[in-house]
C-alpha cells in the first residue's frame, strides 16, 4: 500500500476529504446547486401545464398587474445566489405561489425578469429559491 493510498484511506476514514490549499471544501451537509442550477447556468424548463394550479393562477395575476394575496409580491428579487442569468439590479421581481394549508407563504414562487406585468422570462421555485426552472409558454 502506497503512503497516498494510506491517506486516502485515513481521509475517508475521519470522513474528511484531503484537498489542496486553493480547493473550496464544503462543510459536511452542505447544500450545493445541481449542476445545472450553478451559477447562471441553463435551470432546465417546465411547462406551463405541469405548474401547480396556484402557480398557474399567480402567473394570471402577473400578467394582470394583481391584486396579489401577499404584500411581498412585486419586490425586486436580487438574485444573490446566481441561479438566475445575470441582469441589472431591479430586472426580476418576485411573487407567492400559495401553497395549501401553509401557514405562512410557504416555499413556492414565481420570479419574472424585465417589465412588470410580463411573463415571459419567468422562473418557479418549489424550494425558496434553491433552484428554479424557467417556465416555457
Amino acid at each position: 500500500m502506497s503512503e497516498t493510498q494510506t491517506a486516502a484511506q485515513q481521509s475517508n476514514q475521519t470522513g474528511k476529504a484531503s484537498a489542496g490549499p486553493d480547493a473550496a471544501v464544503a462543510p459536511s451537509g452542505a447544500e450545493q446547486p445541481a449542476p445545472s442550477q450553478a451559477r447562471g447556468k441553463d435551470p432546465g424548463t417546465i411547462s406551463v401545464a405541469q405548474l401547480p394550479r396556484q402557480a398557474v393562477e399567480t402567473l394570471r395575476l402577473i400578467e394582470a398587474g394583481g391584486p396579489f394575496p401577499f404584500e411581498k409580491d412585486g419586490v425586486v428579487f436580487g438574485n444573490r445566489e446566481r441561479l438566475l442569468p445575470r441582469h441589472p439590479r431591479g430586472y426580476y421581481h418576485e411573487y407567492t405561489v400559495p401553497t395549501p394549508r401553509a401557514r405562512d407563504r410557504g416555499a413556492r414562487r414565481i420570479v419574472c425578469g424585465g417589465p412588470k406585468r410580463q411573463t415571459d422570462d419567468c422562473y418557479y421555485s418549489d424550494d425558496h429559491y434553491a433552484s428554479f426552472k424557467r417556465i416555457a409558454g
